[in-house]
């Protein structure tokens, strides 16, 4: 998992400090974008129905495996987008996040809070941008 080709800048002069995120992740090589995953296993079913850590856990189980289709891996992930149904799910999509990605190098991050997503029983989305070194 070497990504010396990404540079994380945390505290930009004159942001406020990134707490659970970085401001600013630069690289260089290929960009790799994934759209938003679910917690949808393999065949399609939902897993963890009304249980976020279980959802939290698909999510980036699915985002791990498509990372992985396209040559990339969390070590390469500049931004992630999070769509939650309710936004009292981050702490466990923070767990889950933190079992792929190292605390000391965290992408750039958006979370926001939909009315729904595309299936009531789906609680959380999460797209994932990564720079595959050249």
């Amino acid at each position: 998992m070497n990504s010396s080709h990404l540079t994380h800048i945390t505290e930009p002069p004159g942001v406020a400090p990134a707490t659970g995120y970085t401001h600013v992740v630069t690289g260089t090589g290929r960009l790799v974008q994934v759209s938003g995953q679910v917690a949808l296993d393999e065949q399609g079913r939902v897993v963890g129905e009304g249980d976020p850590e279980a959802q939290a856990r698909q999510v980036f189980a699915n985002l791990d495996r498509c990372l992985s289709a396209a040559g990339a891996s969390f070590a390469d992930v500049v931004k992630l987008t999070i769509f939650v149904t309710d936004i009292g799910y981050l702490p466990a999509i923070r767990e889950a996040r933190a079992a792929y990605i190292d605390p000391a190098r965290l992408p750039a991050s958006s979370a926001m809070q939909v009315a729904a997503l595309f299936r009531p029983e789906i609680l959380i989305e999460i797209e994932a941008m990564a720079v595959v070194a050249g």
